[in-house]
């Protein structure tokens, strides 16, 4: 047991993380098991060690930015005999222990419209915001609304599809303050309802719909944080159906979550409890993917804004907790921050980016621009 923690602390040194240190992104252990958990459950063990209450860190924001910025799992991956050795021990000796306080097949929380009306700005907007000139959460995603609209050229009159609506925000914007009719499809029965019932008397309409049974002729489509659910395998027939939807002279906008390296597998933390089959492109896999089909008239990297839009959902998250403690517990609670802060600290690390892609079919004349807006209410 003693070599699993030395093995841990060795590693988080690397990094400048100290165990039982005195800064905020050092963490403090409560259970001796933590260790070889760890060892043998890697990012999973760490998450769920987290969750069961076994370690605390002040800040974990900076505890992920602290590993991601050392490149920890170059050091992981070191071929060091000694190493590999204490993870084979501590997966076979710790593996379905009796002695872990480890919830296994716990069922998975199913969050509500409660937790997110708590949680994020008051439009509901569950993506990252724009904050060039904002200083709160709510002008931020109007930034962010605003800067779609006008970099697909929306003008009264248009009809716009939105593959993954979300609660209706964006296309409650765009109805409002362009003229445009939007219909929007999500696979979220709750989503959708909330979106009826917050757009009603807009020209915008919902429906539960896989993107893939989607046909029609649009002038404009967006997709805000639906990608990283399509998986790599899926991609090019994601690009071929926004194809065939848009209109000869539309654009398509895209924004999506990013990473640096192309995978094909997702972290399994995160699988197992926030986003089921999720999956984050690589810059590879969507060049690929659009190749032939669209040509990519702008490409906007503003995964910074990620950090600030994640610790303001966290502030909302701790500053509300209270009133949703009878539908939800400590884990959860502690699940949840875990989530919220060590996502920002992947964007703060530049692991992770936030793209905005903006695609036509043939390309446009003269070139792409999106100074230039119609908006109804300036």
């Amino acid at each position: 047991m003693a070599d699993f923690k030395e093995t841990v602390s060795t590693l988080l040194e690397s990094v400048d993380i100290q165990v039982n240190g005195t800064r905020p992104f050092d963490i403090q252990v409560h259970n001796k098991l933590f260790y070889s958990r760890v060892l043998s459950g890697k990012s999973l063990g760490l998450g769920e060690s987290y969750m069961d209450g076994w370690w605390d860190c002040e800040a974990l924001d900076q505890f992920c930015y602290q590993m991601l910025w050392g490149r920890i799992d170059k050091q992981i991956k070191i071929k060091n005999p000694a190493f590999l050795l204490h993870v084979l021990r501590a997966y076979f000796l710790n593996a379905q222990s009796k002695k872990r306080a480890y919830i296994v097949g716990k069922e998975h929380y199913d969050t509500g419209n409660d937790l997110f009306a708590l949680m994020l700005d008051q439009r509901m907007i569950y993506s990252c915001g724009y904050w060039d000139g904002a200083n709160n959460l709510d002008q931020a995603q109007v930034n962010k609304l605003d800067l779609v609209c006008r970099k697909l050229h929306l003008k009264a009159g248009m009809k716009v599809l939105e593959i993954g609506s979300g609660w209706g925000g964006f296309a409650k914007y765009a109805a409002e303050n362009y003229g445009v009719s939007v219909h929007g499809v999500t696979v979220s029965k709750e989503q959708m309802e909330y979106a009826q019932e917050s757009c009603k008397g807009l020209d915008t309409s919902f429906e539960l719909k896989d993107y893939r049974d989607l046909y029609g002729a649009y002038d404009a489509i967006v997709s805000i944080g639906m990608f990283e659910h399509v998986g790599y395998k899926n991609y090019r027939d994601y690009m071929q159906v926004a194809r065939r939807c848009l209109d000869d002279n539309g654009l398509f906008l895209l924004h999506t979550i990013g990473r640096n390296t192309p995978s094909r597998s997702t972290d399994p933390w995160t699988n197992k409890y926030i986003f089921p089959n999720g999956m984050i492109p690589s810059p590879a896999q969507i060049s690929k993917s659009a190749q032939g089909l669209f040509v990519i008239e702008d490409w906007h990297n503003f995964g910074q804004d990620y950090d600030p839009t994640l610790m303001a959902w966290n502030e909302n998250f701790q500053k509300n907790y209270d009133g949703l403690k009878d539908k939800y517990d400590e884990r959860f609670k502690r699940m949840w921050e875990y989530y919220l802060l060590m996502c920002a600290g992947t964007f703060r690390s530049r692991r992770n980016q936030l793209w905005q892609l903006v695609l036509s079919k043939k390309g446009l004349k003269g070139g792409y621009s999106y100074q230039n807006a119609h908006r109804l209410n300036p």
